[in-house]
């Protein structure tokens, strides 16, 4: 299935739901979303769903530890992961993301009230602008994503 992201907000509290397979072509949607998101004075949290997500590439993780660095830089502030895929999860403590969430592997239910995210559509070198900045911030998440992740930047910024 086709990822897709569902957003609910109320009074400053916010729910972003990541549904189907989850990759770089939602970069630019996650991105503008996220600056609306920060920028809006009555902002107090964000919990990410990902339990329906059935999969989830590296630049949409990078873009997730970016949303958590802001966070915590701007509102000192934590976010809420949940992850019921044992796979996702996996992945996402392999990574650290334990680290910069507060990670649950419950499913939220009562979810009714979303309503999807409309796609940004972008250039070519948008999106791998956005690759690389998401693959930054993994790198500087520890040691293992930086060994993982070096090779890739180092490519895509030749690229330019």
């Amino acid at each position: 299935m086709d990822g897709r992201i569902l957003v609910a907000h109320h009074d400053g509290v916010y729910l972003m739901k990541f549904t189907g397979d989850v990759r770089v072509t939602l970069c630019t949607t996650v991105d503008s979303f996220l600056d609306s998101m920060f920028s809006d004075s009555l902002f107090k949290s964000v919990i990410v769903d990902l339990s329906e997500a059935e999969c989830i590439d590296s630049t949409s993780l990078g873009i997730l530890a970016k949303l958590s660095i802001q966070a915590q830089s701007r509102f000192d502030y934590l976010p809420v992961l949940v992850s019921t895929n044992p796979d996702i999860t996996r992945v996402l403590k392999s990574m650290g993301f334990e680290d910069v969430f507060q990670l649950i592997e419950d499913k939220i239910e009562n979810a009714e009230q979303l309503g999807e995210l409309p796609k940004i559509t972008c250039s070519d070198n948008d999106i791998r602008l956005r690759v690389i900045e998401a693959h930054r911030i993994l790198m500087e998440m520890n040691e293992n994503n930086r060994a993982t992740f070096h090779n890739l930047v180092e490519m895509l910024e030749a690229a330019s």
